[in-house]
């Protein structure tokens, strides 16, 4: 057995020979305050010291007490007030038997008040024990064994006593570059997109064998992120590392029609003072637009200037969502998401909700940002819908659009008995201050009213805490497929303090972040990371600060429920409003007497209505049999009807829809189905160009289709997917004529009634009913 007795012996044998100089139990002769022994002018310091039954075996201690001493008997010998050693710190380092090791501050602190983290590597030889508050904000005291290179920063913490910047774990591992997250580091059978099944190394392999130059190459060769589009990001990443390994120049442009990234566009917008999309191809582009750039160039526009994005300048520009201010569904039925700041709402106000969805037969769901979702709405009754909801002091949730969703709060002081500070309060302060300004992503925020984080502020886009000296403040985090803890920026902030910090780091977000980047993946990306976001919005170590507030606020000063301006607007109420162009003037005599058009079946569940499922294969849709002597002109209406670089639908016969789009130099028509999905949507979708020639981009799933042939775009649905076209014929007078075939035909190919998704598509997979005969085990019946 080997023992060992670290520690030292005080030499007191003094005493033996003197009874006047008392020793304490443990050793050492007992000294006061003064390090005066009980022996009339006779000092003891260092090791042979015991003071309140402690002795020093270290050298700094002594040095301590040589200092007390010293002054005694010099400066302050004649002086009443004296000298008085009051303890030392025992943190120390050392070198024992050729390894370091060291102790700060309390090592041994109470673990039931205090919280201990520790790290052991035993192929290093490493240990590290660090106490902690149970809160983790404050360093109490530790051991390193083996590894002592940061132990002139923690002995700082301990004697400074100031709150932590970091996580806990940070002090012992260091910052994490999360590497292990990010998509290059994924090994090749990784799946990234769930939807479509597609590995990281399906990825991989189109990049290099159809060469593809962007983003949009890689998402209709592999499909990766056509689907729900959660992974896109990780595309991205994969895209761009694999360039690298090509050999070739990753270019961070918007699209193929600008060669400058989002935020190179938005300093260029803000210093050339640019106001359509118009004035950047002129200034920052080239000839021709998509899918990406328009409603990328939407978004910058709305956070320099914040006019109304259905401004008719603007309307072209918006995505499908931002068009119709609501979020599309399944079906082409659209959601209705009121603002209700922090999740208060009165009884009133909830029996307002109520009475539109019986009314309307909306499906009603909770959300997780504490809000109602009203699901289900057709398109022409949106302005109505919302008119009873404004008039009820309701103002748009900007559910639909890349903007601030929500501020989550938990009760706070209100009623919880735990409650710092008034999160509910604070929570409806922020949510009214950023509510409507356009940004890169959504955004997403909460404050809870103490530690216990009801309101889960570390898992939005920025967060408050409240201590009980005011707020903790939290950015960058987020959930979805790829979760992240949110990073403190600051502590112990007041309310006012807080909306200054968010305002400038909110806008340095917008101003510098790439399209559809959360906060989370841009700081990652940023480099040095929160300690440098912290030097930005803390220390303004760039001199923007008042740049950023000043802009913050104009956007806050020039705020609109953009639903409340388009209720009092009947101009505006008609882009909602008329669903067929060829019914504006006649739509109670044409229109409203045939009833609303078939969208998708309606099923019941649970006491409410829902779309019927999609199966997982819809089978192809009839062709429209063209026979020129027997098409006909068919009269739709003034070419004032249909805007420039938008799509209007037109209705024939009972229930067929044809859309008609008007570019600046041609008209075309195709039918208004995509026959991905059988929703009847493509009028809504964006417009873009490829090559010369017009496409559109379906708002459902986005897949392209060429306006001329109908042929849908997609690498490898060429074939499965085709739009039936047909000739428009503008006249000298303005009318607006198409050739269609006979109604029949027409009827026999494109009949909603026929087309739609139905419940019976939802075919048992043993009744071999199903399209293309068999019995169990036929694909299509998987649905």
């Amino acid at each position: 057995m080997v023992v060992y007795a670290i520690g030292i012996r005080p030499r007191d044998s003094l005493a033996m020979t003197n009874d006047v100089i008392a020793t304490a139990p443990r050793g050492g002769f007992v000294v006061n305050e003064h390090l005066e022994t009980s022996a009339d002018n006779v000092f003891a310091i260092g090791e042979c010291a015991s003071f309140k039954d402690f002795t020093y075996g270290l050298v700094a201690p002594g040095y301590d007490m040589a200092e007390v001493v010293a002054r005694n008997l010099t400066t302050r010998k004649r002086q009443p007030r004296k000298a008085a050693f009051k303890g030392a710190d025992m943190s120390t380092k050392l070198k024992l038997l050729g390894v370091q090791v060291a102790s700060f501050g309390d090592p041994f602190a109470d673990e039931i008040k205090h919280q201990p983290l520790v790290y052991r590597d035993p192929f290093s030889g490493i240990y590290k024990k660090y106490i902690f508050t149970k809160d983790g904000k404050k360093l109490v005291g530790g051991i390193q064994v083996g590894d002592t290179h940061d132990y002139a920063k923690l002995l700082s913490l301990v004697r400074s006593a100031k709150r932590l910047q970091s996580p806990p774990s940070e002090l012992i591992l260091g910052v994490q570059e999360q590497t292990d997250g990010n998509a290059d580091a994924l090994p090749d059978d990784t799946q990234i997109c769930s939807c479509n099944n597609v590995t990281k190394g399906d990825i991989r392999s189109v990049i290099r064998e159809k060469k593809c130059e962007n983003v949009n190459q890689v998402k209709c060769f592999s499909k990766a992120g056509t689907g729900c589009g959660g992974c896109l990001p990780q595309v991205q990443e994969i895209f761009e590392v694999e360039l690298k390994s090509l050999g070739q120049k990753v270019s961070n442009s918007l699209c193929a029609h600008f060669k400058y990234s989002r935020a190179e566009l938005f300093t260029i917008g803000k210093v050339k003072q640019l106001k359509t999309f118009q004035d950047y191809s002129r200034h920052a582009g080239t000839q021709g637009s998509c899918e990406v750039c328009k409603p990328a160039i939407a978004s910058i526009l709305a956070s320099l200037w914040n006019e109304h994005i259905l401004n008719p300048a603007l309307t072209p520009l918006q995505d499908t969502n931002d068009r119709y201010l609501a979020n599309i569904q399944r079906g082409g039925l659209y959601s209705i998401v009121p603002r209700i700041p922090a999740g208060e709402i009165t009884p009133h106000k909830l029996g307002v909700i109520a009475s539109v969805a019986e009314e309307y037969q909306l499906y009603t769901k909770i959300t997780g940002a504490q809000r109602v979702d009203l699901m289900g709405a057709r398109k022409e009754d949106l302005p109505q819908i919302w008119e009873k909801l404004v008039d009820a002091g309701f103002e748009s949730g900007h559910a639909y659009g890349k903007s601030l969703r929500a501020v989550k709060s938990c009760v706070g002081t209100s009623w919880c008995r735990y409650g710092q500070q008034d999160s509910v309060g604070f929570a409806i302060t922020l949510e009214n201050r950023y509510k409507g300004i356009r940004s890169p992503h959504k955004l997403k925020g909460g404050v809870s009213g103490c530690i216990r984080e009801c309101a889960e502020a570390q898992g939005k886009d920025f967060g408050c805490i409240a201590t009980d000296k005011g707020y903790n403040v939290y950015v960058c985090g987020n959930g979805g497929s790829k979760p992240k803890h949110a990073e403190l920026l600051v502590a112990d902030v007041s309310e006012e303090l807080a909306i200054k910090y968010l305002d400038r780091f909110l806008m340095y977000y917008i101003m510098t972040a790439d399209r559809l980047t959360r906060t989370a993946r841009w700081l990652e990306k940023l480099e040095g990371g929160i300690q440098y976001l912290r030097k930005v919005v803390i220390e303004d170590e760039l001199k923007i600060a008042d740049e950023l507030e000043a802009h913050m606020q104009q956007l806050i000063g020039t705020y609109q429920c953009e639903w409340t301006t388009v209720v009092r607007d009947p101009k505006r109420r008609k882009h909602f409003e008329t669903p067929f162009v060829n019914e504006q003037d006649d739509a109670e005599e044409r229109g409203l007497a045939r009833g609303s058009p078939i969208l998708i079946d309606m099923v019941s569940e649970r006491g409410q209505l829902r779309p019927a499922d999609w199966p997982k294969e819809v089978g192809p849709m009839p062709q429209v049999a063209m026979d020129i002597e027997e098409e006909e002109s068919v009269l739709v209406g003034h070419e004032s009807m249909f805007p420039i670089d938008e799509g209007k639908v037109i209705r024939v016969g009972e229930d067929i829809q044809i859309a008609v789009f008007r570019t600046e130099e041609q008209w075309y028509a195709t039918q208004n189905m995509c026959p991905h999905k059988r929703a009847l949507v493509l009028a809504s979708g964006i417009l873009g160009s490829a090559d010369q020639q017009p496409y559109v981009s379906c708002p459902m799933h986005k897949k392209n289709f060429d306006l001329g042939s109908g042929q849908c775009l997609v690498p490898g649905e060429e074939e499965k997917y085709r739009l039936a076209t047909f000739k428009v014929h503008v006249d000298a007078e303005g009318q607006v004529y198409l050739r269609l075939p006979p109604m029949h035909v027409l009827n026999d190919a494109l009949s909603a009634k026929q087309t739609v998704i139905r419940q019976s598509m939802e075919t048992s997979s043993c009744s071999g009913q199903a399209a293309g005969g068999g019995g169990c085990g036929n694909k299509l019946l998987e649905w």
